[in-house]
């Protein structure tokens, strides 16, 4: 291919690059294999700190309580009862909120005593 620009590398240079990019499809792969599970590290934080899992996930996505709750097909008083911690929310309800911020049931549940 007459005229194409060509690049020099060190040895040491080539086998960095080579490394770096097996490490980006590593963590790429990891990313597509994601079910739904993974937190992510503001939410992870804001659980830290004592705020509600829901809660949380809900803000890292940029939904307000309303939209939340018409996303689920809920209430948003009820919403609001479950965020709160006041009432436990039936199990239908977090498949619904979970699907509504794409994560899985068990995420929103972290802080939950095993009862």
């Amino acid at each position: 291919m007459a005229g194409e620009a060509t690049v020099q590398l060190t040895q040491t240079a080539y086998q960095a690059m080579l490394t770096r990019i097996e490490n980006l499809e590593d963590h790429l792969a990891a990313l597509e294999a994601d079910d739904g599970s993974r937190i992510p590290h503001p939410v992870a934080l804001a659980i830290i700190r004592g705020e509600s899992p829901l809660v949380a996930f809900r803000t890292h996505c940029g939904l307000t309580l309303r939209e939340l709750a018409r996303q689920a097909g809920i209430s948003p008083s009820y919403l609001s009862e479950i965020e709160r911690r006041r009432k436990p929310g039936s199990a239908a309800t977090h498949a619904r909120l979970a699907a509504a911020l794409d994560t899985t049931i068990d995420t929103l549940l972290t802080d939950r005593d095993p009862a």
